[in-house]
């Protein structure tokens, strides 16, 4: 009996259960019509009652209430946004479709105006374009977020005029323009988080967000903001990040700063403020991350700073700050992670207190005048990864300092440019087996001048990618065991006293042959982010990454012997750069095999022959010179070849044809057959232009979605002088619109 009852109780639930939660037949009907306009994936929506649906869910009436389907790979059929089908939806309060295709506009107020119990919002990471309907749709409305997406124009001053209980905006990552606005502060605004960053925002930041009393975050960066912030900001007593990096603010840091007690981050990098910083800065006892590199700041640090117990991350660099560092007591800052003061004016010894953050994985303090020295107390750091000194006041005792820092086992960056000046190379850092920086990946000791020969000590370290020893006056030839480094990919060796033949290894370099041991390269982000200059030396390109192009340079020594056949092998070269030495023999045709080629300079050698025909399959080159050399014959035509400039031919008597003024002369007999031969050469070598002009409609078409994620693989010219030696200063108020999308496909 009492089973029985069990069960029927059982049943009953079950179907009371179902019954309220069946969906009413229109909401079926519009979710299968909005399932139908799309063209892929399909959706797996085929039991009666629709509630029970993936992302689907219904009140006790039967009416959808979420439509969730984040992340699912969803296309439309047309790029035309489902309004209509939508639009049924009366009673949704969320709505995420974040992460997906989604083409269309959003201009389509029949959509928006039909939800008026809209509650949450999230069309973040699709393809919709278009400008922003004249207002949001409900009065209930808690979240929006139409970030990552192609939307333009203003934002309508009555787009929030219904959002009462608005609690987060986010519209980052779009081309949105004009003034960024305030109305959507109010005094009763409920606005904790808002994201106006990577847009095309301009004019100045305007008075008006003083009144969201609750604001938490404030980001707008990557905009073309200028002026000062407003006074009325510094009333949200709330805030916990202000983030308006690159964008052209100026005029001096506001004292009442020191007001936003709660303030965990400060992101005002690239901008163009001045003055000096703010007295009482220390009193932000809950800062974290300080960024205001990049800026015309200038005085001293105040000691107050040392009061911001919590502080993570300090980075001052390329500003003109000065001062006395060894007055600072880095002792309190037992959090402090990165420190970065590179490029100021600093002066005094690098305080020994700072050894005492015993989480500390970066310092950078190169390009200034203080008093370095490397000392024991440095391995107390044991998570220390990142360490740029160079180009400092004095900096001695190679030796004694490289048998220091190759225990200090987490090392990856090592950056001495510009230090030990006239000292000897180490040959021996004292160790039988060799077992110290085996985690490096960077060893920068350019422009050192010192003197020796490369050191056997280096062939240890495994994991190294990048070497730079130029500039130094080292002698003797290129070890073959150079060769055998298995993540070496960038060597740059120029204006040095090197002779000899360089080894055959030197041209089987693991990293440049095959694309599997590239594919292992370690793309762990770095502690502290580089810098390479721009295209328009506008704002320096910043990447938290180790971008190398494969590069072999070695100009400027005294190297000899011929280009070996063996070159050919190296696919994956990008930079070659063999200028100012004594090669000789003929230019081997097996360099066209390097189809990724972007700069090949052979200049100022001795190098004889023709010009291999097959140079036309090098379709990347943006700089060629094979100038002052002995080379003869015709420069191949019909490739890019004539698009440089006569000086990367000049000096070669008996070169001729275009861009050359002087024009090859054919003769009877051999010298016409010969110049026959080499026309039905340069025909079977000729670029198909006609076929590449028709592809040019449907690559402008293909470019305009995949053309930044390619152009994420082409930038890659980051590493070279990364670490300190090309930080232009940032003068120019636009970045260019290249780095601009570049950045905004970071995503993808």
């Amino acid at each position: 009996m009492v089973r029985g009852l069990s069960l029927f109780l059982l049943i009953f639930t079950i179907s009371f259960t179902h019954n309220i939660h069946a969906c009413i037949q229109t909401q079926r009907a519009s979710l299968l019509s909005f399932s139908l306009t799309l063209s892929s994936p399909s959706l797996n929506w085929t039991s009666s009652s629709c509630c029970y649906w993936e992302g689907i869910t219904c009140n006790r009436d039967g009416w959808v209430t979420h439509l969730q389907l984040p992340s699912k790979g969803l296309k439309l059929k047309g790029g035309i946004f489902p309004s209509s089908s939508l639009a049924n939806l009366t009673h949704l309060t969320h709505l995420n479709l974040s992460h997906n295709s989604l083409s269309g506009s959003l201009d389509q107020t029949e959509f928006f105006l039909s939800l008026n119990y809209l509650e949450i919002l999230d069309l973040s990471y699709n393809l919709l374009f278009g400008v922003l309907p004249s207002s949001l749709p409900s009065s209930h409305i808690r979240m929006v977020d139409f970030s990552s997406n192609r939307l333009h124009g203003a934002i309508p001053s009555s787009f929030f005029q219904q959002a009462w209980n608005l609690t987060s905006f986010n519209v980052s990552n779009n081309t949105f323009s004009g003034p960024i606005p305030s109305s959507i502060c109010r005094p009763s605004s409920s606005l904790q988080h808002l994201d106006f960053s990577l847009n095309d925002f301009n004019g100045s930041v305007s008075h008006g967000f003083g009144k969201c009393s609750k604001l938490q975050v404030f980001r707008a960066g990557n905009n073309y903001l200028s002026g000062s912030l407003p006074e009325d900001i510094f009333n949200s007593t709330t805030l916990e990040e202000i983030s308006l990096p690159l964008n052209s603010l100026n005029g001096a840091m506001n004292d009442r700063i020191a007001n936003l007690t709660n303030l965990t981050t400060l992101d005002l990098s690239y901008n163009q403020l001045s003055s000096v910083l703010p007295l009482h800065l220390g009193k932000l006892s809950k800062l974290k991350h300080i960024l205001l590199d990049f800026n015309y700041l200038e005085g001293s640090l105040p000691l107050s700073l040392m009061n911001c117990t919590n502080l993570v991350e300090l980075r001052m660099g390329a500003n003109n700050l000065g001062g006395d560092i060894s007055m600072l007591n880095f002792s309190k800052l037992s959090q402090l992670s990165k420190l970065d003061l590179r490029k100021n004016n600093f002066f005094g010894i690098l305080p020994r207190s700072l050894y005492s953050c015993k989480f500390l994985k970066a310092i950078r303090v190169a390009y200034n005048n203080l008093d370095v020295q490397i000392q024991p107390e440095i391995l107390s750091l044991k998570s220390l990864s990142f360490l740029s000194l160079g180009v400092n006041k004095r900096l001695t005792n190679v030796s004694e300092a490289m048998k220091i820092l190759m225990d200090c086992k987490r090392l990856v960056v090592l950056s001495l440019a510009s230090s030990f000046v006239g000292e000897e190379l180490p040959a021996d850092l004292g160790t039988v087996d060799f077992d110290g920086f085996q985690n490096l990946r960077v060893l920068d000791l350019s422009s050192c001048n010192l003197s020796g020969q490369i050191p056997l000590w280096l062939s240890k370290l495994k994991k190294l990618e990048f070497l730079d020893l130029n500039q130094n006056r080292i002698t003797g030839s290129i070890p073959s065991w150079i060769g055998t480094l298995p993540r070496l990919c960038s060597i740059s060796m120029e204006f040095n006293l090197l002779s000899g033949e360089p080894p055959k290894e030197l041209w089987t370099l693991p990293m440049l042959v095959s694309e599997q041991a590239a594919a292992q390269v370690d793309r762990t982000a770095i502690d502290l982010p580089i810098f390479y200059p721009s295209v328009d030396h506008a704002r320096p390109l910043q990447y938290n990454y180790l971008y190398y192009a494969a590069s072999i340079s070695l100009q400027n020594n005294n190297l000899q012997g011929n280009i070996p056949s063996e070159i050919g092998q190296l696919q994956l070269l990008q930079t070659l750069d063999l200028s100012n030495n004594n090669f000789s023999g003929n230019i081997p045709d097996q360099i066209s095999n390097l189809k990724d080629m972007e700069m090949l300079d052979l200049s100022m050698n001795h190098l004889s022959g023709k010009i291999p025909m097959s140079f036309t399959n090098l379709h990347f080159l943006s700089k060629f010179n094979v100038s002052y050399n002995n080379l003869e014959g015709p420069i191949p035509s019909s490739t890019q070849l004539q698009s440089f400039d006569a000086s990367a031919f000049e000096g070669n008597l008996k070169l001729c044809g275009a861009p050359l003024p002087n024009k090859c002369q054919t003769t009877k007999g051999t010298d016409a057959l010969e110049m026959n031969t080499q026309d039905a050469d340069m025909k079977e070598h000729e670029f198909p232009w006609f076929y590449a002009s028709v592809a040019f409609g449907f690559i402008i078409g293909f470019w305009g979605v995949s053309g930044p994620l390619v152009l994420m693989t082409k930038w890659r010219y980051a590493y070279y002088h990364f670490l300190d030696n090309v930080q232009d200063r940032f003068r120019v108020m636009i970045a260019t619109r290249m780095a601009r999308v570049k950045r905004r496909f970071i995503r993808s």
